[in-house]
């Protein structure tokens, strides 16, 4: 399998991503050239890591039946100072919401999704540390 994002210049620093049908617009800030009229494209890493574990983990709690109710996922990422800067670390923080969670299945899918299904998790360990940490609201 292959998968292809056609991403076209429109003017400044504007970008316009097609993926998988859908249009991303990414920008810089004005400082730069940019026009805010997107989000950076390192922070997208950062949206893409959550959305891939996060599916899992949904997918894993209802086959395990699990009730809960609302899923946050929060990641933070340190940037290295000097060029060219990327992320050396991040931390992945999962927020759960429901009656009666019980923390070792939460952790039980977590762990299934970062070892086993997340492919960008998987993708983001081999070039940096990956941590997560499970909240309960």
């Amino acid at each position: 399998m292959k998968h292809t994002v056609e991403t076209t210049w429109k003017g400044n620093m504007l970008f316009d991503a097609e993926v998988s049908g859908h249009h991303v617009l990414m920008d810089a800030i004005p400082e730069v050239g940019g026009q805010n009229g997107g989000p950076r494209p390192k922070e997208l890493m950062l949206a893409s890591l959550a959305g891939c574990t996060g599916m899992d983990v949904v997918s894993i709690l209802k086959k395990m039946r699990v009730p809960f109710t609302g899923l946050n996922i929060r990641v933070e990422a340190e940037v290295t100072e000097e060029h060219p800067k990327h992320y050396e670390k991040m931390l992945v923080i999962y927020e759960f919401t429901g009656e009666g969670l019980q923390m070792e299945q939460l952790q039980k899918a977590v762990e299934l999704s970062q070892d086993r299904y997340c492919g960008v998790s998987h993708v983001y360990r081999k070039a940096m540390a990956v941590d997560y940490r499970i909240e309960i609201r």
